[in-house]
C-alpha cells in the first residue's frame, strides 16, 4: 500500500504525542455523584498534582512539543498547571467544558459549553486550534459548533491512517485505542477481573504499530492521560518509546496544530 499523505521535507510518515489533561473531570463526567467522593477524584487529581510535572520535564528531556487537551473545568480547577503547559511551549486545545460525551448534550447546551471551555483556554494566553471530543464521538451539531468557533482540527475519529478533511473543511487526525494507554491501563474497582497491563506489553504494542503505520506513512497519534501514564513506570517506558520513535528515519514530529496545517 503507498502512502496517501505527503509529509513535508521527504519525511515517511507523522507522529504526534496528545494529552488529555482530564484531571477529576473525567470521572465526574462519568457520575456528577463522584463529585462528592474525594477517594475517587483523587485518582484525577494525581494527574494535576504530580503527573503533568513529570511529563513536561520528560518531553523537555526529549526535546518534543506535544498537544494538550483540555477540558474547560480543569482550567477552573487547576489553572497553575495548565499555564505551566503553556509557559512550556506546548499546544492547548479543546477538550469540552465538563468531560461529558456531546450526545448526553442538546445543540444548545453543546455551543454553550463549548464557548465556555474556549474563552476558559484563550484566556490562558493560548491559541486554540484544535479539539477532541471527550467520548471520541460526535453529537449531529459538534462539527457545526467546531467550524462556528474557528475550530482547524479535531483528534476524535478512528476511520483512517492519514489526516483528512470533513466536508465543512475540518481536518480530521485521527485515533486509535491501540495507542491511547487508557485500555492498557485504565484500572476501576468496580470491575475487579480488569487486569492492569504490564509496561513490557505496552511498549511493544506501541513500538510495532508505529513501525507498522511508519511503514505505511501514516500518522502516529499518541493519546495519553497524565493521570494513567504518568505513573512512574509507566514513563519510564514512555521514555523508552519516544526514544524509539526518533530512532525512526524519516519520521516527522509535531503537534496537532503543526500537523493539520499540512493537510490540503
Amino acid at each position: 500500500m503507498s502512502a496517501r499523505f505527503a509529509w513535508p521535507d521527504g519525511a515517511k510518515s507523522g507522529f504526534a504525542i496528545s494529552l488529555d489533561f482530564d484531571a477529576e473531570e473525567v470521572w465526574i463526567g462519568e457520575d456528577p455523584a463522584n463529585a462528592d467522593r474525594p477517594g475517587v477524584l483523587s485518582q484525577g487529581t494525581y494527574g494535576a498534582k504530580v503527573a503533568v510535572g513529570l511529563i513536561l520535564e520528560l518531553l523537555e528531556r526529549r526535546g518534543i512539543t506535544a498537544t494538550f487537551f483540555v477540558p474547560g473545568r480543569v482550567v477552573e480547577r487547576h489553572r497553575p498547571q495548565v499555564e505551566q503547559i503553556v509557559a512550556a511551549g506546548h499546544e492547548l486545545a479543546h477538550h469540552g467544558y465538563t468531560h461529558t460525551h456531546p450526545n448526553r448534550l442538546t445543540a444548545e447546551e453543546e455551543s454553550r459549553d463549548f464557548t465556555r471551555a474556549y474563552d476558559l483556554l484563550t484566556g490562558v494566553g493560548a491559541t486554540v486550534s484544535g479539539y477532541r471530543s471527550p467520548a471520541f464521538d460526535f453529537s449531529p451539531a459538534t462539527l457545526d459548533i467546531m467550524a462556528a468557533h474557528g475550530i482547524v482540527y479535531s483528534s476524535s475519529l478512528m476511520d483512517d491512517l492519514y489526516p483528512y478533511r470533513h466536508p465543512n473543511g475540518v481536518v480530521e487526525l485521527p485515533v486509535q485505542w491501540i495507542l491511547d494507554d487508557a485500555p492498557h491501563f485504565w484500572f476501576a474497582n468496580s470491575s475487579w477481573t480488569k487486569t492492569i497491563a504490564p509496561t513490557s506489553h505496552v511498549f511493544e504494542i506501541w513500538c510495532e504499530e508505529t513501525a507498522a503505520i511508519h511503514d505505511l506513512g501514516g500518522l502516529t497519534m499518541l493519546a495519553l492521560h497524565p493521570q494513567i501514564i504518568g505513573r512512574p513506570s509507566r514513563l519510564v517506558m514512555l521514555e523508552r518509546y519516544l526514544e524509539f520513535v526518533q530512532s525512526l528515519e524519516g519520521i516527522h514530529i509535531g503537534t496537532c496544530a503543526e500537523i493539520a496545517a499540512l493537510v490540503p
